[in-house]
């Protein structure tokens, strides 16, 4: 069938199959990729896909860009409807791809923001007593303590956990497999937890961490609740999942200086993708030399 004579329904319902089947995204990414496809159909209104032409992608960026979002943003919205594209020209004789050759505009480079080492002391610092407690502290030690995704974290079984060892297995992006180690703190909150999951998860849920259901939590539950915690905690940073990753990889750079050993543990296919990495730290060391050396300062 061609993409024309099909709804765009159905066409998003094929390609997100496409994308668990054959590319073996996460649910999470497939989850952006649908949300920047229906932008896309949105844009389009009433015109078909195959009619689309380049102009038409320009300008929906162009409106998309003027509407306040970023460059990345834009760059990864083209990535999406690139690939629904390739998906259309591969299954339903769509002749064209209309997003080949277009960029999204640049936006300044920004770093990625770290918490202080006594910041994340801080955060960590969590009060126990109700079981949800317990299972927030397990969860926030576990995303410092290793540098998991998001969707890592949620999509953990008891049976990803090799405490003896001090590990945990993880699926990471592609559905690749890695062994990350675990900090003492988070072993010591991961076996509290152990002790009371029992309690709340349903007889026949496999997930590591539920929630009040007692089936496998959600992403925006686990993003909620470790906001509220940086509240609480007189954080004024906002806390949330990948601002552990960040200071998980900084702070394990900072103290060993091993690139590629922080590599292996956040899962980064690319070395270039963790070296974003060796800029925070000099940004750290910095700030040390500044206030440090005898000659650093400029006379006023």
């Amino acid at each position: 069938m061609t993409a024309g004579s099909i709804s765009n329904a159905d066409l998003l319902q094929g390609y997100l199959a496409y994308l668990n089947n054959e590319r073996n995204y996460s649910p999470l990414t497939a989850e952006n990729y649908a949300r920047d496809i229906r932008r896309l159909f949105s844009l389009a209104a009433t015109t078909p896909l195959p009619d689309l032409k380049c102009h038409h992608i320009r300008r929906y960026i162009a409106q998309l860009h003027s509407g306040g979002l970023s460059g990345r943003s834009l760059a990864r919205i083209l990535s999406a409807w690139r690939g629904l594209y390739s998906y259309l020209m591969r299954d339903h004789h769509c002749s064209v791809n209309p997003c080949i050759g277009l960029r999204a505009p640049k936006s300044p480079k920004s770093l990625p923001h770290a918490l202080s080492p006594d910041d994340a002391v801080r955060l960590m610092d969590i009060s126990v007593e109700a079981p949800f407690d317990i299972r927030d502290k397990a969860m926030f030690e576990l995303l410092y303590s290793s540098g998991l995704r998001l969707a890592e974290l949620v999509g953990l079984d008891p049976i990803d956990l090799i405490l003896d060892d001090g590990t945990v297995r993880v699926t990471g992006k592609g559905k690749k497999t890695r062994i990350v180690p675990l900090g003492s703190h988070a072993i010591t909150a991961l076996q509290a937890w152990a002790t009371v999951r029992e309690q709340i998860a349903q007889p026949d849920e496999t997930a590591l961490f539920v929630g009040k259901k007692g089936t496998r939590i959600s992403p925006r539950t686990v993003q909620h609740h470790l906001r509220q915690w940086g509240i609480k905690q007189g954080i004024s940073t906002g806390v949330h999942p990948h601002l552990l990753r960040h200071s998980f990889a900084t702070h394990v750079l900072q103290s060993s200086g091993d690139l590629r050993a922080v590599q292996e543990m956040l899962g980064h296919a690319s070395i270039s993708t963790t070296q974003v990495y060796t800029h925070l730290d000099f940004q750290y060391l910095s700030k040390i030399y500044d206030g440090a050396h005898p000659r650093a300062k400029k006379k006023s």
